[in-house]
């Protein structure tokens, strides 16, 4: 087969296994239509590469190279301060706590105040107010999250 190759391309790429991942590298890159630097002589790709490496025909830098990126999952990409975009959590938790205050503000305001007591949504009071049924809401549904989980936990056979 191609052990007169081999060996000479041992002589150029001394570890066996960076040799063949080098040679299974140029073949991809034959058969996906790269241009061959020696004659085909009717021999199968692998056969092409190891020759075109041992003749000096192809840089092994190049190979190396090219080897590294196709087993690169991600690009390498350096961040600059302008790419990135600018986001503040608190910001964004602000922003959800303030709308899940208005939607209960809502709820609140749908319904009749009694008399002597003013609307919600007029003055401070009706804002603490929503913001503490805000807060009780919050505690009821991790209470039955944490009811819901401790359920799941018991045999429902039993």
């Amino acid at each position: 087969m191609a052990r007169v190759t081999v060996e000479d391309c041992v002589l150029r790429v001394p570890n066996r296994f960076e040799l063949v991942l080098m040679a299974s590298q140029r073949a991809r890159d034959i058969s996906a239509g790269a241009p061959l630097t020696v004659a085909r002589d009717n021999d199968k790709f692998p056969v092409i590469a190891l020759r075109e490496m041992a003749d000096r025909t192809v840089s092994l830098e190049y190979l190396e190279n090219s080897l590294i990126q196709s087993q690169q999952r991600y690009a390498n990409r350096e961040e600059t301060e302008e790419d990135e975009p600018e986001f503040d959590v608190l910001e964004g938790e602000l922003e959800a706590s303030a709308r899940m205050a208005a939607e209960s503000s809502e709820t609140v305001a749908g319904a009749e105040a009694p008399a002597g007591e003013p609307d919600a949504g007029e003055g401070d009071a009706a804002e603490s107010v929503s913001l503490d049924a805000l807060a009780d809401a919050e505690t009821e549904a991790e209470s039955e999250t944490a009811g819901a989980a401790a359920g799941e936990d018991e045999d429902p056979a039993a």
